[in-house]
C-alpha cells in the first residue's frame, strides 16, 4: 500500500485532485470528514469543546454550530491553536486506526489522505509522499473571494489562517499546478498515478 498525503490550501483545488484520484481507484480518508465526525455529540472533542466555550456553541439538536465556531478561531490565532489541539488528536487516531482496517483489506491500494492541514499538524510524516495542490497566492485569493462571495480582507484572513502554499510547497515531493485548465490538471492526476502504480509494482 502506498499513502500520500494530499494538500493544498483554501480554494487551491485540493478537492478536485482527489475525486479524480478517486475515479482512478485511489481509497479516500477525508480530513474534513472525519474531523465532523470526532465532534458529533456524546464524542469525547465535542464534551472538551462544550466545557471551553459553552453550551452556547451548540445548536438545538446539541451539534456545534460550525459557522459560529469558524467565527471564532479565524478571528483569534489562541483560539484556532487550543481547538486544533482538542481536534487534531482525535483525527489523528481515527486515521491511523482506519489505514490499519484498510491495509488488512486492500494491501495493494493507494490510499489518499486528503488533509488541508498535513504539514501543520504533522501528518505528512504518516505518508509516503506529499503532493501540494498549488496556485500563486493572487489566484487563490481571486477564486477563494468569488467562491465564497467574500471581501478580500475576509479572503486574506482564511488564507492566512493556514500555511502558505508556497511554504507548504517546500515540503511537497510532487506538486500539481492548478492555474491552469482542468484539463492541465488531469495530465498532472494522470502522471501522478502512473507514478503511484510504479511504486506499488516495485
Amino acid at each position: 500500500m502506498i499513502i500520500v498525503g494530499l494538500t493544498g490550501g483554501v480554494a487551491s483545488g485540493k478537492s478536485t485532485v482527489a475525486r479524480m484520484l478517486k475515479q482512478k481507484g485511489a481509497l479516500l480518508l477525508d480530513a474534513d470528514r472525519i474531523a465532523r465526525e470526532v465532534v458529533l455529540p456524546g464524542e469525547a472533542a465535542w464534551s472538551e469543546i462544550i466545557a471551553w466555550l459553552g453550551p452556547a456553541i451548540a445548536g438545538p439538536d446539541g451539534a456545534i454550530d460550525r459557522g459560529r465556531l469558524g467565527e471564532l478561531v479565524f478571528a483569534d490565532p489562541e483560539a484556532r491553536q487550543r481547538l486544533n489541539a482538542i481536534v487534531h488528536p482525535r483525527v489523528i487516531e481515527t486515521f491511523v486506526r482506519r489505514t490499519g482496517e484498510i491495509e488488512d483489506r486492500r494491501g495493494d491500494a493507494v490510499l489518499i489522505y486528503d488533509v488541508p492541514l498535513l504539514i501543520e499538524s504533522r501528518m505528512d510524516r504518516l505518508v509516503d509522499l506529499v503532493v501540494v495542490v498549488y496556485l500563486p497566492e493572487e489566484i487563490q485569493l481571486l477564486r477563494l473571494q468569488g467562491r465564497d462571495n467574500l471581501s478580500r480582507e475576509a479572503a486574506l484572513a482564511r488564507m492566512r489562517a493556514q500555511l502558505s502554499l508556497e511554504e507548504k510547497r517546500a515540503h511537497a515531493d510532487i506538486i500539481i499546478d492548478n492555474r491552469g485548465s482542468l484539463g492541465e490538471t488531469a495530465r498532472q492526476v494522470d502522471r501522478l498515478w502512473e507514478k503511484l502504480q510504479d511504486r506499488l509494482k516495485s
